[in-house]
């Protein structure tokens, strides 16, 4: 991924075909290592074409990924009762409980002794 970077920031800096020293000297710029063998593989991989349309492209390729975070929940089936919401609320109480106690063994840094 850095290496990728790398060679977008040298892009971005108005080198339309970087070579492998401007993605090292970018590197070593920030104290990050350069391995040859990749920075070789990556320039043959992106060797003319342009990066916009990569970006482009990835970028279209990953609207399609799902992403998690906000998953549907199913509706239960017509005629079954939904009686699972009821203990998910008795978890949380036990949470918020736990929690307090948890406070009670952690000490303030900020009260003056």
């Amino acid at each position: 991924m850095k290496l990728v970077a790398a060679y977008m920031l040298a892009v971005l800096g108005g080198n339309a075909s970087p070579s492998a020293d401007d993605v090292k000297k970018i590197l070593g710029s920030v104290g990050a290592e350069a391995d040859d063998n990749r920075i070789e593989l990556l320039l043959s991989q992106l060797k003319g074409k342009d990066i916009t349309d990569l970006v482009a492209s990835g970028k279209e390729k990953l609207a399609s990924v799902p992403s998690g975070g906000s998953a549907a929940v199913a509706a239960p089936a017509a005629g079954t009762d939904a009686a699972a919401p009821g203990p998910v609320e008795e978890k949380k109480e036990e949470k918020v409980e736990e929690e307090d106690e948890e406070e009670d063994f952690i000490p303030n840094i900020f009260d003056e002794e």
